[in-house]
């Protein structure tokens, strides 16, 4: 599933090529994603000026005159800037046509992906207004984190995983920060020192500006906006290595299962 890395990626490869473009077109092609997507865009949006591209969580925002179309890429969903005349592929949905001879166009194999269209504030959107702080911002550091663990009897990985306390870690960065900081996926939040949060903030923030400069982590479906594949999985120390030898200590990564999702450590450096 694409996650911050991935849709930041996303973001910084179309902003200088659509930002400020005037929509032509809109183009639909399967309404039937995560969510229906709004029939009325074919009206509303042709003539309208790409004001803003911006990130929030795992969300993709185009901001335009009169609104904010609010984009999620699911879990197999990635979008693409190509020229108009390209000839569309069986899973790219929707295609906002520039004028200037650009479209960008969402492709999602598996349709949990979703289009909407907001023309109030976008913070007070109901997938947007729970969210936590992101991880990459000020406010996110490891007092906050020590602040909101505490008496929290769930695993600290759960905690990570909230977008209600932190916008965005997914369950791919969530491993790798914390091996990288030596926590144990299932240690209590609660139960953790306010330097070892310190440490874990500062890993977090190191492993998704790492994995942004790869262009994400691509494991089958994820490109971006130019069609290039994530290269942060070449660089990955604990998620999808299990099994193999840790490359710091040595032992073998373990893998156990974490609501329902695959969660890989090291039992020589996570305590």
């Amino acid at each position: 599933m694409p996650e911050l890395p991935e849709v930041e990626t996303t973001v910084r490869a179309i902003r200088p090529l659509m930002l400020g473009k005037c929509i032509r077109a809109v183009v639909i092609r399967s309404a039937s994603l995560r969510w229906p997507l709004p029939r009325k865009l074919v009206r509303i949006l042709p003539g309208q000026r790409i004001q803003g591209i911006e990130r929030r969580a795992k969300y993709l925002l185009l901001q335009l005159e009169t609104g904010t179309l609010i984009m999620h890429l699911g879990m197999s969903g990635s979008i693409r800037v190509v020229r108009s005349t390209t000839v569309p592929g069986p899973h790219d949905h929707f295609e906002l046509l520039a004028k200037g001879g650009l479209s960008l166009r969402l492709r999602d194999p598996r349709r949990f992906g979703c289009v909407l269209w907001t023309q109030s504030p976008v913070a007070d959107h109901p997938l947007l207004a729970g969210l936590g702080p992101e991880p990459l911002g000020p406010q996110f550091d490891g007092w906050y984190l020590f602040r909101v663990a505490r008496r929290r009897r769930a695993p600290i990985k759960n905690l990570l995983m909230d977008g209600r306390i932190v916008a965005g870690i997914g369950n791919i960065y969530a491993s790798e920060a914390l091996h990288l900081s030596g926590i144990h996926p299932r240690r209590a939040a609660g139960r953790i020192s306010l330097p070892r949060y310190e440490r874990l903030a500062d890993s977090v923030r190191q492993v998704l500006a790492r994995a942004i400069e790869a262009g994400g982590t691509t494991f089958r479906d994820f490109v971006s906006a130019d069609g290039a594949a994530g290269r942060f999985r070449f660089a990955l120390h604990a998620y999808g290595r299990g099994n193999e030898p840790c490359r710091q200590c040595g032992h073998v990564i373990r893998k156990i299962i974490m609501g329902q999702r695959a969660t890989y450590y090291c039992p020589g450096c996570q305590r």
